[in-house]
């Protein structure tokens, strides 16, 4: 298991470029919303955190995890630095969830290479719902937080 005695929250603040005036634009889906609020909150967090001002922030909500692709290409619109598709996809007892899952991975990469706006993949992909309450904010630390850190250094490498 990749997190496997791994805190997603842990990173060296000081190893960051500057985020002073990076826009970053994160797009939360509203299915799961216990585990997408709180994966939102430590991403927002974060960001704040590593100097990058409120008002540059812009959340996007959307009903689902499939509906991020969308979500974040009307943001790539909007002259972000960097945005972070924010979900949670729980496995359940249909083929739902693999379909869920690839729809949303292959739309994200998709973004990703057709535009210069990086897209950082933010969705929880897991069992249960023990592992997605695990990963954003339980004992794996957040999973959001990890995302802010990659938008902040992936913004950089966009602005070169």
């Amino acid at each position: 298991m990749a997190t496997a005695n791994t805190n997603l929250s842990e990173f060296d603040r000081s190893a960051l470029p500057d985020a002073g005036d990076f826009k970053i634009g994160m797009v939360v889906s509203e299915w799961n919303s216990e585990i997408t609020t709180a994966l939102h909150k430590g991403a927002y967090d974060t960001l704040i955190s590593c100097g990058v001002p409120s008002q540059n922030l812009k959340t996007l909500n959307v009903p689902g995890s499939f509906e991020l692709i969308y979500g974040c290409k009307s943001l790539q619109r909007n002259g972000m630095d960097a945005i972070i598709a924010i979900g949670s996809v729980i496995q359940g007892e249909t083929k739902h969830f693999d379909f869920v899952c690839q729809g949303v991975t292959q739309g994200i990469k998709d973004l990703n290479v057709q535009s210069d706006i990086p897209v950082i993949f933010c969705v929880l992909t897991d069992d249960t719902y023990q592992q997605a309450l695990d990963r954003s904010g339980g004992k794996h630390g957040n999973k959001g937080v990890e995302a802010a850190v990659a938008a902040i250094k992936m913004a950089a490498i966009k602005r070169g």
